[in-house]
């Protein structure tokens, strides 16, 4: 190993060291991830060591097994004889939804989405789909606990529920003793991925603690793995909830984390996936008092994400009462979700700021208006850049030209060099009062790049946000939300992955060509440093890109393509050298107004340069009187 090869590697290990420093937690972060470890030990000793523990889990044994069923009924009372009789299943569907239903607990046991599918990659990174189900682990929880004088809290979950199918209705109910029951009530809507549902608890109002008359309910969802790219699927996935009267928010997305609205009302709650969500929303009653848990799991587990709710529902303690409310259990369709009226759809993360408007209010109408006529999502976002393009020519042509002029004034300030050839200042300060002599703007370039960033960062959050794009494939992209693949890597290399986006590469590429062919005619030996800036950048983000959604990185390299052709059509078929020369002779002969930008640029280089010279005066007297 040679010097170079030696001062290479340790450069490269003082880089990663310094990244790891500079992006290890800090002291408060620790401190706040363990306190939140240690609060959820305490809840979870509290839990077992409340009302709840008073009721031990049973099983579903069997009506005619009598000495079973009288234990049952001495440890729950009326609700032992709920918890007889054989489990089994039923289903309601409908043209986009099929649920199925488990008669022990009168739950889903899960949900088939019939126009989308989930896909997969196996070690040799062939992809397959089958059939998407949300909803379906075993592990998960959706139950009820009802506060009882004499039993404690009584788990739904245990209790066997007779299931009624009756068209698109499915009804099951838990028999009591004396005639009361537990009735929950499905109906699915048709064409629409909406349940109504309803708790009937008929006449056990007397068996309800009245100094804790609150129906709790618990809601443990073991998100199941459904995109290629894990790293966003992830990232997107948490749990939002809207407070009454207020905006939605949501759990952190990128570690653990617990919300809690104590003695709040709470309109709905949605655990969502990056591009399915199953939500309650409430209607004759609000939730109340939430809580709301986001737990990541290991890079190897085969959950994406734990997600855990809880919260509850006030009790009137009447005869019959009926606890209403909403399901949805589908994909994230913005207008579908928006048809609620209860801003449901802001779980999907477009953003907040005036760029989630810009992805709601004109990037996603464009989107959809133009695939009205274009099949491929593709060959859409290709349209859309040019017709933005287009729309923002002005701009370009503004830039260029302001490029031009500047590039036929390159002999004036080769010449003012010449002139100072020590004094860079003063050479800055002269080329500034020539750029304002000629009329030339040196910040005429920028327009465009300043009125196309809040599209771009728009755009930035719309493609792994949008359901449109999901499965897409355009060219060699078999997924324009997830990244494309040219080749695999036998490594996986930190921040970049183990493959090589193809779009990526030429999307850095033609940067670094546009960036030469728009500089070549300007001078940078004010900055020089700027001259390898513009080649830096698109190499850094070679990073961050190779993983992003490709639908962007399709998007920036077709429009560094549009932009490379504009450049070279406006300069060699619009602008003439001999054009250009008479304009700045014609703007130096005009009389000059007092003022505007170049000219305080001008004054304030002047003042500095004065400080300057003060200072370097001084520094020459000082050593005088040595």
């Amino acid at each position: 190993m040679d010097s170079t090869q030696r001062t290479g590697l340790l450069l490269l290990f003082i880089v990663f060291a310094g990244y790891y420093y500079f992006t290890a937690p800090t002291k408060e972060e620790l401190a706040r991830h363990e306190f939140v470890q240690d609060s959820l030990a305490q809840v979870k000793l509290l839990e077992e060591n409340s009302g709840l523990s008073k009721a031990p889990p049973a099983p579903i044994v069997s009506a005619t097994d009598s000495v079973a069923v009288s234990k049952l009924t001495n440890t729950y009372g009326p609700f032992g004889t709920a918890m007889t009789g054989e489990a089994q299943t039923a289903s309601i569907e409908n043209e986009l939804l099929k649920i199925t239903f488990s008669s022990k607990g009168g739950v889903i046991k899960n949900a088939l989405i019939k126009d989308h599918k989930k896909v997969t990659e196996d070690a040799e990174h062939v992809q397959s789909k089958s059939e998407l189900y949300l909803m379906e682990d075993e592990k998960n929880k959706f139950e009820y606990l009802i506060p009882t004088r004499t039993h404690g809290l009584i788990n739904t979950s245990e209790l066997n529920f007779v299931p009624q199918v009756s068209g698109n209705t499915i009804t099951m109910t838990a028999t009591l003793q004396d005639g009361q029951s537990l009735v929950q009530k499905y109906t699915l809507q048709e064409n629409s991925y909406k349940v109504d549902h309803a708790l009937q608890l008929n006449g056990i109002n007397q068996l309800i603690d009245p100094s804790n008359s609150k129906l709790k309910f618990r809601w443990h969802h073991y998100l199941d793995r459904i995109e290629l790219n894990t790293n966003f699927e992830k990232y997107y996935s948490t749990i939002y909830f809207q407070e009454s009267g207020e905006s939605s928010d949501y759990c952190n997305c990128r570690s653990d984390d617990v919300e809690e609205l104590e003695n709040k009302k709470i309109d709905w709650v949605s655990h969502v996936n990056q591009f399915f969500n199953t939500s309650i929303i409430a209607k004759n009653k609000k939730i109340e008092n939430g809580r709301f848990e986001t737990i990541a799991t290991a890079t190897d587990s085969e959950d994406l994400k734990i997600l855990k709710t809880e919260f509850e529902y006030p009790l009137d303690l009447v005869a019959n009462e009926s606890i209403e409310s909403s399901l949805y259990i589908g994909p994230n369709e913005f207008e579908r979700l928006r048809t609620y009226g209860n801003e449901l759809e802001q779980i999907i993360p477009f953003g907040r700021s005036i760029f989630g408007s810009i992805n709601r209010w004109i990037i996603r109408p464009s989107f959809n208006w133009l695939s009205g006529f274009i099949g491929s999502k593709g060959i859409v976002i290709i349209v859309l850049i040019f017709i933005l393009k287009m729309l923002l020519y002005p701009l370009m042509y503004k830039m260029l030209h302001s490029q031009a002029k500047m590039g036929q004034l390159k002999p004036e300030i080769a010449e003012l060099k010449a002139k100072f050839p020590d004094d860079n200042q003063k050479v800055q300060m002269e080329t500034m009062k020539m750029y304002r002599e000629y009329g030339v703007s040196p910040l005429g370039g920028c327009m465009p790049m300043i009125a196309q960033m809040p599209i771009w960062y728009a755009l930035f959050r719309f493609f792994p946000a949008s359901i449109t794009f999901r499965q897409e494939p355009f060219l060699w992209a078999t997924d324009l939300s997830s990244y494309d693949v040219a080749a695999w890597l036998p490594f996986t290399i930190p921040a970049f992955g183990s493959h090589i986006s193809l779009f990526t590469i030429l999307w850095a590429v033609t940067t670094i060509i546009y960036s030469y062919y728009n500089m070549k005619h300007m001078d940078m030996s004010a900055n020089p440093a700027m001259k390898y800036v513009q080649y830096f950048m698109p190499i850094t983000f070679l990073f961050f890109f190779n993983t992003y959604a490709s639908g962007l990185t399709v998007y920036m390299f077709f429009s560094n393509l549009f932009n490379i052709a504009q450049t070279v059509i406006t300069k060699k078929f619009v602008f003439s050298d001999e054009k250009l020369r008479n304009e700045l002779m014609e703007q130096k002969n005009k009389p000059k107004k007092k003022g505007g930008f170049s000219s305080r640029l001008e004054e304030a280089m002047k003042a500095q340069q004065e400080i300057q010279k003060k200072k370097t005066n001084e520094m020459a007297k000082k050593k005088k009187r040595k």
